[in-house]
């Protein structure tokens, strides 16, 4: 398994930048462990520390059963990255899931504890133990000090502790640690429970008699994965979409080309994820085989972005580029803040003639735009205070994280003009059915009625009309649900007069539907894109499955167009079905969301209490899990994250970057 680990929110710290270079320090590739626990390639420990260090991790094995080994070398490279370097030390020596490996360049100043995900150890415990124990050691240089804090905070940690040093914490700890221990012990035993109940199921052996993992399991790990991954390519393409803008499509092409090859891996695996959700039921065996499938598509998309993750942070640079991008952020910044007034003026005036629901997908618009530009006020603010003291990595945390919050509050500003034009083409698409199906009422009442069908159709088809002639005019009009009326009665009205219209006449209507239809789709589908785009960190995998299902019919149905208009018109009308239900099942997930654990803040109005860090959770740019596995397969999401601190400097967490789920919001380490 890989030992990437998912973003802590609630206990990882971005700390103080130190760079320290020495022209004699040796790069050392990733290293063959020896037979101690110890590899001591920097010179740094003395014979008696290392036969001290080495009889501690000794007493760490016989006390808790779990490995630690520690490793000093001058400096990192092949790879240069911290975690990546201690990752690849552990995978190439094969460390299993209870060993763990303490990795610390001495000239590099820099340190990574690797651990696997799914290990006895949390995240949040692995991240204590850094930050809270091994950090202070290596900064004094007490280089003995950091492996035996490394191995006291395992074993607290293995008896149930957080795993950092609680004794620096006044009286006790403050509330919001003893807060969050009660969660953690909450969970725990909650998770237990679910445990032991599974253990009493009879699960069937694989291949070699091992056991299999549950359907239940399988199909919490493919949503799982498929919200991940989905989260992780919107937030690659939004920081592609900034490279681009810097750096020119040249430059770019290979992470183009690799989030490309990742997206048809993702919407293959929508693909089978809605053949599951389908009426039809499933045979176990397909069941497993087809979770399967989307659990490899998952992590081959995500492993293919994580590849080129340092290259894309080395082209972007903004460690060294870190004033020039906090300029151009905040002038992307005010172009928002003005655009917003005058989205807020167009939806007020929008109001004023559609039925809310008509508007339901951008009525709190607005002031989610609002909280991410607040929350992007933060960041800058707190990239501004790191490039004032020479910390260009802590810089390029509140840099990105602003970043992305800009983006998402244009977003959501343009999400409104969108609509309004939606809105307006489909009053006149519905003006002009209105028109021809009032000449097909005429040609219809021309037709011969011996059983009295035709009067039936008729008399349907004029009270249709009129209540879609009801839904056009006032203050609370309904364009898209008139025409959606509308093309029921024409297909209604179409087949009773098809055999009075010649074969010219048959294909220019039918052409003229399919345009419309297509059309209302797209609108359908890039608004339940924008909708759920904007709000990610709430929305499960089933409303994300019907989205990239209609995406895919409604790609059928543009190529069928010309050809087989009848045939586009099928995928048309189901591509806009889906992205109406997508957006059904994303207002459910954002509503849960919010009343789960946000007491409703999200659903309009003012903001309670928690600045634009609020915003951040539900637009996926702070991670929202508490324990880094993201939502399931279509419920709400916690807001775990949004204790990660990040309102007061963005300090606490990692925002998203290009990669797939090991590096989208990377977490741990750091500099001393």
């Amino acid at each position: 398994m890989r030992r990437r680990r998912a973003a802590a929110l609630m206990v990882a710290a971005v700390v103080t930048a130190m760079i320290f270079g020495s022209s004699a320090a040796l790069a050392t590739p990733p290293v063959a462990l020896g037979s101690g626990y110890v590899l001591d390639d920097a010179a740094v420990l003395s014979s008696g520390e290392e036969s001290a260090a080495q009889g501690r991790l000794e007493r760490l094995k016989a006390d808790t059963g779990l490995d630690l080994w520690v490793v000093y070398v001058d400096q990192f490279t092949d790879p240069a990255n911290s975690a990546d370097w201690a990752n690849k030390t552990a995978e190439d020596n094969g460390l299993g899931v209870t060993q763990y490996l303490l990795a610390v360049s001495t000239d590099g100043r820099q340190y990574y504890l690797s651990g696997d995900s799914a290990g006895p150890l949390t995240e949040e415990q692995l991240g204590a133990i850094e930050q809270e124990r091994v950090q202070p050691a290596l900064q004094q240089d007490d280089w003995l000090g950091a492996a035996t804090a490394a191995a006291d905070g395992i074993t607290a940690a293995a008896g149930g502790a957080s795993g950092g040093d609680e004794s620096d914490a006044t009286g006790g700890g403050s509330w919001l640690t003893w807060l969050l221990v009660i969660v953690v012990v909450i969970v725990g035993i909650v998770l237990l429970v679910m445990f032991l109940r599974r253990r009493r199921k009879a699960v069937p052996a694989g291949p070699g008699g091992a056991p299999q993992p549950s359907i239940e399991d399988l199909e919490r790990r493919a949503a799982s994965l498929l919200v991940e991954t989905d989260d992780a390519l919107k937030t690659s393409a939004q920081e592609l979409g900034f490279a681009k803008a810097q750096f020119g499509d040249a430059a770019t092409a290979e992470f183009e080309a690799a989030l490309a090859t990742a997206r048809q891996s993702l919407d293959e695996a929508f693909s089978i994820k809605q053949q599951l959700d389908d009426a039809t039921p499933d045979a176990e065996a397909d069941t497993r085989a087809w979770n399967g499938q989307i659990i490899a598509l998952c992590e081959a998309a995500n492993a293919l972005l994580d590849e080129r993750a340092a290259a894309f942070d080395e082209l972007r640079k903004l460690e060294q580029n870190a004033p020039e991008a906090l300029a151009h952020v905040n002038a992307e910044r005010q172009k928002a803040a003005e655009a917003l007034d005058e989205a807020a003026a167009r939806l007020q005036s929008l109001q004023s003639s559609y039925a809310p629901e008509a508007l339901a997908t951008v009525a709190d618009n607005p002031e989610q735009a609002r909280q991410r530009l607040a929350f992007a006020d933060e960041q800058l603010a707190a990239a501004q205070a790191a490039i004032g003291t020479g910390d260009g990595g802590q810089a390029a945390v509140g840099i990105r994280a602003a970043e992305e919050a800009v983006g998402q509050a244009e977003l959501l500003e343009n999400a409104i003009s969108k609509l309004a034009s939606d809105l307006a083409e489909g009053e006149r698409s519905a003006a002009a059915l209105v028109a021809e199906l009032e000449s097909d009422i005429a040609a219809a009442s021309a037709l011969p009625d011996s059983d009295g069908r035709v009067a039936g159709v008729l008399a349907a088809t004029r009270q249709q009309l009129d209540a879609a002639r009801a839904q056009l005019t006032g203050t609370a009009k309904r364009p898209l649900v008139a025409l959606q009326s509308l093309e029921a009665a024409n297909t209604q009205i179409d087949a009773l007069t098809q055999g009075v219209r010649d074969a010219e006449a048959k294909s220019h209507r039918a052409r003229q539907m399919v345009g419309q239809v297509i059309l209302q789709a797209q609108a359908q589908v890039s608004t339940a894109e924008d909708y759920i785009t904007a709000r990610r960190g709430a929305v499960g995998a089933e409303a994300r499955t019907r989205l990239a299902e209609a995406g895919a019919s409604l790609a059928r149905a543009q190529a069928l167009q010309s050809g087989d208009p009848e045939q586009a018109m099928q995928h048309a009308q189901r591509a806009d079905q889906l992205a109406g239900l997508a957006i059904q099942l994303a207002q459910g997930d954002v509503g849960a969301f919010g009343g789960a654990g946000g007491g409703g803040m999200f659903g309009g109005g003012q903001s309670s209490g928690g600045g634009g860090m609020l915003g951040a959770v539900l637009g996926g740019i702070v991670l929202n899990s508490m324990l880094g596995g993201g939502r399931s397969s279509g419920g709400s999401g916690s807001l775990g994250g949004m204790f990660g601190g990040g309102s007061s400097g963005g300090g606490g967490f990692r925002p998203g970057s290009f990669g797939g789920g090991g590096t989208r919001a990377r977490r741990g380490g750091g500099r001393f």
